[in-house]
């Protein structure tokens, strides 16, 4: 028996994966329920620091300069020692470069982080749903059906997938049965969010890093608190009032003017890693972690979570909109890798922690991270220099043939594919969801500093596709554009089919065109072709939000009951979905255009 789909995707969970796959969903147009147990959003600052990458990814998603104002760089860390106070550099400061211009990893609280992202969302027109626990699911060839508790009593809700982005303890995961094994690594601590006098928020103060009473205070930029962090005993408990935390800081410090006036958030935890055995079982995904669990050291944990949830966004958004299933199990693939070498760093880490090397360099950036052995990487020939297939695509400043500055990274935003053509005299016919830019004189961007050449290695007659979570996809010649035709075909980019009309004799009714109106040239006929096909692909587009618009508000119709109205508008909402489908089918068919004039 087959469900209508009450929406396309479940998430649970609301934190840094949840809310980064919302957004994604969201400009794509996929509905979606984002639900989360909790009374409200998380008030701790636990993942404060935002690598480079992750920067690049919230610029995608619209929303990096929110993020950066609510936060700063991360400060000097001052070791208090008997000799005195020492300054040293916390990271290592670089310049933005062309090809990377966020070189410098954030200091933001992550519950300000969360703050942005639900803002952003709600620019979309959604928002989580509190206090919605899942309590079980089922799911079959068609779909999942949750379960979920509300405030008004327990809701079914059926969808094409759900999302498990429900933190380590993941109800998701445990109820599919999937281990998380791992280790501990002989390591408990304490974590809290204060407001405190005594100390100046122009550092990052350590006591004791050579010892096992160390203890530091981190201000958290944004705010007026400082991060508390400290290894603690396993068999010891921990007071986390503002009054146990003072007098903790002391024994310490050794001093008695830092006072902790309040306490919004604090933790006592075991430090361990654990990955996930599987990310997927069938219409069921895992993701952030609830797929793995990283110590804190490195700045890891959430920056792989909101990358883990970029990546399966536009996986799922592709298949809801006809790509082939086996593209979501690249999702496991491309990400599974990742993890198990972050966790790796992270545990590295922290071994340089505890002895006393708290030095973080380009290794905690994510910006050397890849998928070279991808099975979305389409091979080629093998390249002496620029990038390969499987690469994070660059960044380069470039020039738009308007005569205005612009960015590769501006090309790339948003939810498409991009194909650049460097320095070529023709381009191939568009395609729905791809966005193509040709290099080069002639072309719309012009490459005026050398950056793009220099960033991707490039020669002439070469062709770089960037997949929409800035990866390089391929890199062709010309003569390999078959090729990388099949390709998009396989993901679900295909060609727009150009209709003609039907047996329409316009003699009557329109004069002949005049010499000076037929096209001439080759240029001439792929330039009126491609704003026709432009032109289709709009239609098409907006026949195909109209009728999930029109699916939606039917299902929405039968659930408030069977009175006579609602189901005549029942009935009218189904003739218009058929008419559409009909519509679209036609258009995607019509017999009369397979050569393409």
């Amino acid at each position: 028996m087959t469900h209508t789909p009450d929406t396309d995707v479940i998430i649970c969970g609301t934190g840094a994966a949840g809310l980064t796959l919302a957004i994604d969903l969201a400009r794509r147009n996929v509905g979606f329920l984002l639900i989360d147990k909790a009374a409200h959003p998380f008030i701790g600052s636990r993942g404060k620091g935002i690598q480079p990458r992750s920067q690049e990814v919230f610029e995608d998603l619209g929303v990096i300069d929110r993020i950066v104002a609510s936060g700063g760089e991360y400060p000097v860390q001052r070791f208090h020692t008997a000799e005195g106070p020492v300054d040293k550099a916390t990271v290592e400061m670089s310049d933005p470069t062309p090809d990377e211009p966020y070189q410098i990893p954030l200091l933001v609280p992550q519950f300000l982080t969360e703050r942005r992202l639900r803002e952003r969302l709600t620019e979309f027109g959604h928002a989580p749903h509190y206090s919605h626990e899942l309590v079980g699911f089922d799911q079959d060839a068609d779909g999942v059906t949750a379960r979920i508790a509300t405030p008004d009593g327990e809701r079914t809700v059926r969808a094409s997938y759900l999302i498990g982005a429900d933190g380590g303890s993941s109800f998701v995961r445990k109820a599919l049965g999937i281990g998380f094994p791992g280790k501990t690594l002989g390591v408990r601590a304490v974590v809290a969010d204060v407001l405190a006098d005594g100390v100046s928020s122009d550092a990052w103060h350590r006591w004791g890093e050579d010892t096992a009473a160390q203890v530091s205070m981190c201000p958290l930029y944004g705010t007026d608190m400082f991060q508390l962090q400290a290894p603690i005993p396993f068999d010891v408990d921990i007071d986390l009032s503002a009054e146990g935390l003072t007098s903790f800081l002391g024994e310490r410090t050794g001093r008695n003017d830092v006072v902790i006036r309040s306490v919004s958030w604090a933790s006592a935890f075991e430090m361990n890693t654990r990955l996930a055995e599987t990310y997927q079982r069938e219409r069921v995904f895992l993701t952030g972690d609830a797929a793995h669990c990283h110590p804190p050291t490195g700045g890891q944990g959430l920056n792989t979570s909101v990358q883990d949830a970029y990546n399966l966004g536009w996986k799922l958004a592709a298949v809801l909109d006809g790509a082939p299933e086996s593209l979501l199990s690249t999702y496991e693939k491309e990400r599974r890798p990742i993890a198990e070498a972050v966790l790796g760093l992270s545990e590295r880490l922290l071994e340089a922690a505890k002895n006393r090397n708290t030095h973080r360099g380009r290794e905690v950036s994510q910006l050397d991270l890849g998928y070279l052995d991808s099975p979305l990487s389409m091979s080629g020939p093998d390249r002496d220099n620029g990038v390969r297939a499987g690469d994070r695509a660059p960044d380069a400043p470039v020039t738009g043939a308007g005569g205005l500055p612009t960015r590769l990274f501006s090309l790339f935003q948003g939810p498409h594919w991009t194909l650049l053509g460097y320095d070529v005299d023709d381009a191939p016919a568009p395609r729905r969801g791809l966005h193509i830019h040709i290099i080069g004189g002639g072309g719309d961007i012009l490459d005026t500093g050398g950056h793009v050449h220099s960033a991707y290695g490039l020669s002439s007659e070469e062709w770089v596709l960037v997949r929409p979570d800035g990866y390089v996809a391929a890199v062709v010649g010309t003569a390999d554009l078959g090729s990388l035709a099949t390709y998009l075909d396989a993901v679900g980019i295909r060609p727009v089919t150009v209709t003609q009309p039907h047996h329409v004799d316009t003699s009557a009714d329109m004069p002949a065109p005049s010499p000076s109106a037929v096209p001439r040239t080759r240029r001439e006929h792929r330039r009126i072709r491609s704003a026709a096909e432009q032109r289709l692909a709009t239609a098409q587009r907006e026949l195909h939000q109209l009728s999930r618009q029109v699916q939606r508000d039917l299902r929405s119709v039968r659930r408030q009951g069977e009175t006579t109205a609602i189901v005549a508008r029942s009935n009218f909402a189904e003739l218009a979905v058929q008419s559409i489908t009909r519509l679209a089918a036609n258009l995607r068919t019509d017999p009369s255009d397979r050569n393409g004039q």
